[in-house]
């Protein structure tokens, strides 16, 4: 017997939901078939105002639509973009401080690749001499490369500089270029200049990883490091080198910032 009231409740249940659902629907057909009526009956009053409201939802739509295309499109370009900058081998500098010696030293590679440099090839390791990439130049003239990944708050030794001029030898090589992402000392230039060895320090390497040949770093070796206002501006950003315990600040890195 409960069962089958049950089942006579949920009967008349479901009847009561049909027969509010087609009352719903008969009120909005009388509302539309009013609304038909009203409009034929005043169209002459109005149709300017309808015609109004219709051209302006069309330009609406239309501006929308040219919108949301060209922030599709932007979208996408940016997208190619960084594919591209990718393809090509480019990194911003916080991404190139970011990898480890290996990925640098496979970085500095690929973008003299990029440059047409041909038999190019990575070196680093034990005993490579000091050398972490070799190859020969678009004129055909062999290069030894030392890269050194350290903080930008690090400086470059003279001893590292001279290091590189061993290699040059020992590889048979006609040019060398010293690839960091930091700056060079004072000793370290002088040593750089007085040896005709090529010094890409962290600007001109941002230069190069944003598509300037390495060829073209040639002609403004030995800049680059900026003025007095500069170095400031670069000890704020990355801090001062360290001194270490016990010892005076000398020509040299900074050893707590080596990412290497």
């Amino acid at each position: 017997m409960a069962a089958q009231r049950r089942g006579r409740k949920q009967r008349r249940g479901r009847k009561r939901r049909r027969s509010a659902r087609r009352d719903a629907l008969s009120r909005r057909v009388g509302a539309g078939l009013a609304g038909l009526l009203a409009l034929a009956v005043f169209w002459s009053a109005i149709w300017m105002y309808v015609v109004g409201a219709v051209v302006a939802a069309a330009v609406g739509g239309a501006v929308w639509w040219l919108w949301r295309t060209d922030r599709i499109l932007r979208g996408r370009d940016r997208d190619w973009r960084e594919q591209d900058a990718v393809a090509a081998g480019r990194r911003s500098l916080a991404e190139v401080d970011a990898m480890t010696g290996t990925e640098f030293e496979e970085l500095v590679a690929a973008l003299c690749r990029r440059d047409g440099c041909r038999e190019v090839r990575r070196v680093g390791g034990s005993g490579d001499q000091g050398a972490d990439v070799v190859g020969r130049l678009p004129d055909g003239r062999a290069m030894v490369v030392q890269c050194k990944r350290y903080a930008p708050s690090a400086v470059i030794a003279s001893r590292e500089v001279r290091d590189l001029l061993g290699s040059k030898v020992h590889f048979g090589a006609d040019v060398a270029v010293f690839v960091t992402t930091t700056r060079f000392s004072r000793q370290a230039m002088d040593v750089v200049l007085k040896n005709g060895i090529i010094a890409v320090n962290r600007d001109l390497l941002g230069l190069w990883n944003s598509g300037a040949s390495l060829p073209s770093l040639f002609s403004v070796n030995g800049s680059g490091q900026g003025d007095a206002r500069h170095q400031a501006r670069r000890r704020t950003t990355y801090g001062r080198k360290r001194r270490r315990p016990g010892r005076p600040l000398r020509d040299g890195p900074d050893v707590s910032g080596l990412a290497q």
